[in-house]
């Protein structure tokens, strides 16, 4: 029994005896596949400090009247989300970064709040009372995050590595890389994003919540007065003692609905009510197909414009006939236009016209670009008459947007749709153009399709005085029963530039 034991440990020790005489110098074998090593160490680094953030990385601090809970979130985008449950969220464009700043409104302080609404002379110390909340809540963030981020790491390296010198290895990169993230935020910061919140939620909510448009170009300090104004929002709605607060808008703004494409879908018309009622629309203007064959059977389907609650403005689209125009040319409340023609409305001139082809299904010859952009030239030399006689137009609309095109330089502001997506060009002589998608989601046909097309309209501000575009609400609708919207805020370049400063900051108004 003993010799082929004896056997067997010669034959190791032969072994034993190659494998040193075959290694390199030093006696040490390289290790194999470093790259794996460090994308698990960091992988373990990145979920360790996710996990520490999720269990201990949050802040409950108050913000003005409300109690707030602050947490750092991985991101790919960055940016700030503020979740005003039950009634949406609001995100902000506020930095880039590999992190999120999410804000949960968890209630409001009855004491508070009732004092803030019952008192608005109160308004004008918020900005600062928010700002000072809203810093030392960051700074607590800050230095729980860090502790958040190396405690989760450094666990899940123990519990990984069994080693504590790879563990505290883990902890450490993990606080490198929320270091670098906080870099990249400070650097990449935006205060000037509370001016173009996106509102997810619901869409009575929405205009109450996302504010007025109006003092956007001059106010200073803009990041802490337009914060404050968030918050004298979101608390107005949050009280407990009152409805929902009716939307004020600022009298010296016009509000122009722009729709389109509606393509004989008659759930349009209780969205385009809504949105009239809630925003306190002052005009609608419809860029055509409003219709989907143009038959004088379809003409019913134009009954409920009369009573929008708001002056309805038409072109006709390559879906509507000249019997459709002839049918709303009489009735209540409705401008047609069409080559070239203006109405003096809600304190715009609106001028525009009807698409120069009919071709409700294609089956048709038509004039193609050509008869477009003919209509379009028409439609800049009636605006250039206009400029002449002293009576210069706002707005122009026309379906198309290659005929819209033609009218650079003569207007500020053209509208179209036709292509069932939102387009916002500047063009080279200075004229803005705007489409709007489908106000109809498509139509009814659209239901064929695999995919819904969501509901699209925009809301325009333009200044009463200069009738100048100060900036826009984008509303698209989705959902079977289309009542959740996103909204989000846009200003024109021109706005978003840095004002001069003044001596003294203008108060917040609610």
């Amino acid at each position: 029994m003993a010799r082929p034991f004896h056997a067997a440990a010669a034959r190791l020790r032969l072994r034993r005896s190659h494998s040193r005489a075959t290694a390199p110098a030093g006696g040490l074998v390289p290790a194999a596949h470093p790259w794996k090593r460090a994308c698990g160490l960091l992988a373990v680094v990145v979920l360790g400090a996710w996990l520490g953030l999720l269990v201990v990385g949050s802040v409950r601090t108050p913000v003005g009247p409300m109690d707030t809970t602050m947490t750092l979130r991985p991101s790919v985008s960055g940016g700030t989300k503020i979740n005003v449950s039950p009634l949406g969220a609001l995100e902000l464009d506020s930095h880039r970064a590999p992190v999120r700043l999410d804000v949960d409104v968890d209630q409001l302080d009855p004491e508070r709040s009732q004092a803030l609404v019952k008192h608005p002379e109160r308004l004008s110390g918020l900005q600062d009372e928010v700002t000072d909340d809203v810093a030392s809540g960051t700074r607590e963030l800050a230095v729980r995050s860090c502790v958040a981020v190396v405690s989760g790491a450094t666990a899940l390296g123990l519990v990984v590595y069994r080693r504590p010198r790879r563990a505290l290895t883990a902890g450490g990169l993990a606080l490198a890389l929320l270091a670098a993230s906080g870099v990249s935020a400070y650097a990449t910061w935006n205060p000037k994003s509370v001016l173009e919140p996106k509102f997810s939620g619901l869409l009575s909510s929405a205009p109450s919540v996302v504010g007025d448009a109006r003092s956007i170009v001059t106010e200073f300090d803009v990041y802490q007065q337009e914060l404050a104004r968030l918050v004298t929002n979101v608390t107005k709605l949050y009280d407990a003692t009152s409805t929902l607060p009716v939307y004020q808008p600022d009298p010296a703004t016009i509000r122009v609905l722009h729709v389109s494409d509606i393509h004989l879908n008659p759930a349009a018309w209780h969205i385009v009510g809504s949105l009239v009622e809630q925003y306190e629309i002052d005009v609608i203007v419809d860029s055509g197909d409003t219709m989907d064959h143009g038959t004088a059977a379809e003409n019913g389907f134009l009954d409920p414009v009369r009573d929008l609650g708001a002056p309805y403005v038409w072109v006709r689209g390559n879906h509507d006939s000249k019997e459709t125009q002839a049918h709303l040319e009489k009735t209540r409340n409705v401008h047609v236009l069409d080559e070239g023609g203006a109405v003096n409305v809600a304190g715009l001139r609106i001028a525009g016209t009807g698409d120069p082809q009919f071709t409700p299904d294609r089956s048709r010859p038509t004039g193609g670009k050509a008869s477009v952009q003919l209509a379009g030239m028409r439609l800049a030399s009636a605006l250039r008459d206009q400029e002449r006689a002293g009576t210069p137009v706002d707005i122009a609309v026309a379906h198309d947007p290659d005929a819209a095109r033609e009218t650079d330089g003569t207007v500020p502001l053209v509208l179209a749709g036709h292509v069932h997506h939102r387009v916002n060009e500047l063009l080279p002589l200075g004229t803005r153009l705007k489409v709007e998608g489908s106000t109809g989601g498509g139509g009814l046909r659209a239901v064929q399709n695999e995919k819904p097309e969501k509901v699209r309209a925009s809301v325009l501000y333009l200044d009463r005085p200069t009738r100048h575009l100060q900036a826009w609400d984008e509303i698209t609708l989705g959902g079977l029963g289309l009542t959740t919207a996103e909204v989000s805020r846009h200003l024109p370049e021109e706005n978003l530039k840095s004002p001069s400063p003044s001596p003294t900051p203008s108060t917040a108004s609610p």
